[in-house]
């Protein structure tokens, strides 16, 4: 699969689960899509009461022609999504294992 398939399913995974909010949440949904570096994030800022909240639950990039998952904080995999889009195994690094670590996992190292 070429390059710019792959942004268009990461792009269109992440979007997706931006829209996914509660309208009475406080919390704001960012999907952070930098085509240009293949940097892509969902982040979440805001205020929950008074606690401050923050953070990543996804994390992907596209490198040397694979998809790295960095980060997957959601309730659903990622990697499985990817592979229901038709990304081979072969594509996709869990990079969030050590790299000595991904020889015993069924995608890329």
């Amino acid at each position: 699969m070429d390059i710019e398939k792959y942004r268009q399913i990461i792009q269109q995974l992440i979007l997706e689960r931006a829209q996914r909010r509660s309208p009475q949440s406080e919390i704001e949904t960012q999907a952070i899509l930098d085509t240009e570096r293949d940097h892509y994030l969902l982040l979440h800022t805001g205020w929950r009461n008074d606690r401050r909240t923050h953070g990543c639950s996804l994390h992907l990039d596209i490198k040397d022609g694979k998809i790295w998952i960095h980060h997957d904080g959601t309730e659903s995999s990622i990697a499985t999504q990817l592979l229901e889009m038709g990304v081979p195994k072969e594509d996709i690094v869990l990079a969030f294992y050590s790299p000595f670590m991904r020889q015993f996992t069924e995608f890329a190292s």
